[in-house]
């Protein structure tokens, strides 16, 4: 799927190579520097920590849903197993944990989800249509191919020396500014 919040022609613009480098290349930067951005933004999810299914119900359980999900309401799930994937209509809401029908039967003990998994609810703002989003996207896009093109156009670093790596944390802070408005309040910690 191609990346939203910069677009490969926007990215070709900028960097002024036209159709020098093939779309596929051109588009691994961009869906890159977006999925950087997206991770730093405010959406309202939750981490999938456990799961179990039972008959044809599943039961995803959370580090909390205090009054962030309601039954009846259409979630998305990612990451966890292939008949938990997708959108799901809530039919109970406790502390820890979420049901909805999987529309197959299923027997899942249990267990802990590792890596993560997310749980999406519908946001209030469409980020893809904010200039400061799609103007970070695009500023990160570009580190991000000039890194791969010319190893020691990097920064420099604390000893004042030039760095060939340029891909380490001052990326986010040089665009945190246009983003600061955005920023998820759990990803400011640390």
């Amino acid at each position: 799927m191609p990346a939203t919040y910069v677009t490969e022609a926007e990215l070709r613009s900028a960097l002024g190579i036209g159709a020098l480098y093939s779309s596929a290349v051109v588009e691994e930067c961009c869906q890159a520097a977006e999925n950087i951005v997206k991770n730093k933004l405010w959406f309202n999810d939750q981490s999938v920590v456990a799961l179990e299914g039972f008959g044809t119900y599943g039961k995803i359980f959370l580090p909390s849903t205090d009054k962030q999900f309601y039954v009846g309401q259409t979630v998305t799930v990612e990451d966890v197993r292939q008949h938990f994937n997708g959108n799901k209509t809530l039919t109970a809401v406790n502390g820890h944990s979420l049901t909805f029908d999987l529309n197959q039967s299923v027997t899942e003990p249990y267990h802990q989800v590792v890596p993560y998994g997310r749980v999406y609810a519908a946001t209030n703002i469409d980020y893809e249509t904010l200039p400061e989003v799609n103007l970070a996207s695009l500023m990160i896009a570009v580190d991000i191919w000039q890194a791969r093109q010319a190893s020691n156009a990097g920064g420099i670093s604390p000893d004042f020396q030039p760095s060939p790596y340029r891909m380490g944390n001052t990326l986010m802070a040089r665009v945190r500014g246009l983003l600061a408005d955005h920023l998820a309040p759990g990803g400011q910690v640390g």
